[in-house]
């Protein structure tokens, strides 16, 4: 099995912008490139391969030609494919929303829930998100609050720089504010609960749809201390390497390469990698890729090593 060049999927929500397009090299022609899913293989967006033989089949069927040893063991495990990665640009703030659990997702919407991890990519300065509640409520206050618009009282509201890492447990009240690029590792699922929305209308003119019924059935109500996040950065063989997450879903990390950077694809987990900036060449196995900003590749599991050559920043993520 070869390593594979992924085409991204689009999603032009109305709070998207240009940089997508402009900065990370995004063949689009949407007026707004709000999302560019990167790994996707979910009813609402799936990947196409866009190196090789197989170039231009969905990601769904190429994996299902491969077979689990592409995937890994690990990976072959769950029920549907584990992960789901982003870019995604905020010209202006997301609507105030959470995700629900696996348990209820599952019950409920016949999906996985959404835990994920943000890794800040650009913020403009002064940018901000909104992280969890600053103080304990009751269900009747929070729905009063959204009623009379005064759930933002109620919020964290974190400025955020690049680099920083959230990770944003399923039940977790938040939102992206205006001016930031982020990189999203999450499960694989496509469900949020839209709880508040600036009263913003859609093309139509149309209210945004709410869901506030069910995010009181799975939003914590309970106030969210802010520890610091992320994680210590080290050296690593050719640059920088800094853990972003680890948990049952997903393991990420980000590198900063300044020349050459060595991984191992084991046979548990397929690799993905995600350049956020610079070009250069992934090889392996007498193979060789080149990549440029924004290109998004898939590693199959038991690859064994991978040599990232060029000054670049990437994010690995594995199952």
């Amino acid at each position: 099995m070869e390593m594979i060049r992924l085409n991204p999927v689009f999603k032009d929500y109305l709070w998207g912008g240009v940089r997508l397009r402009e900065q990370y090299n995004k063949d689009c022609a949407y007026d707004k490139v709000a999302e560019s899913w990167e790994l996707a293989v979910h009813k609402d967006g799936t990947n196409t391969v866009g190196s090789g033989p197989d170039a231009g089949m969905p990601l769904d069927r190429y994996l299902k030609k491969q077979g689990d040893a592409c995937l890994g063991a690990r990976a072959a495990a769950f029920d549907f494919f584990p992960v789901l990665i982003k870019l995604i640009d905020a010209k202006d703030p997301l609507s105030i929303q959470v995700h629900p659990s696996d348990e209820y997702a599952l019950a409920h919407e016949g999906e996985y829930g959404k835990t994920e991890v943000w890794y800040i990519v650009d913020a403009e300065p002064g940018s901000f998100l909104y992280f969890g509640l600053n103080r304990t409520v009751t269900p009747e206050e929070f729905k009063r609050r959204i009623q009379d618009n005064t759930i933002l009282e109620i919020l964290n509201k974190v400025e955020v720089k690049p680099g920083e890492i959230y990770f944003i447990p399923s039940g977790t009240i938040h939102a992206i504010g205006a001016g930031i690029l982020i990189c999203e590792i999450q499960q694989n699922s496509n469900l949020t609960y839209r709880v508040y929305d600036y009263d913003r209308r859609d093309k139509d003119g149309n209210p945004r749809e709410l869901h506030v019924e069910k995010a009181l059935k799975v939003a914590s109500m309970e106030k969210l201390d802010l520890a610091p996040q992320g994680a210590r950065s080290a050296g690593a063989q050719g640059g920088i390497k800094t853990p972003i997450a680890d948990c049952k879903y997903f393991a990420s990390t980000h590198y900063t390469v300044g020349e050459k950077c060595d991984l191992t694809a084991d046979p548990g987990s397929f690799t993905h990698l995600l350049f956020l900036d610079g070009a250069g060449s992934v090889r392996y196995d007498g193979a060789s890729l080149d990549f440029q900003k924004g290109d998004s590749f898939l590693v199959p599991a038991g690859t064994g090593a991978i040599a990232v050559k060029g000054r670049c920043q990437f994010v690995a993520t594995t199952v």
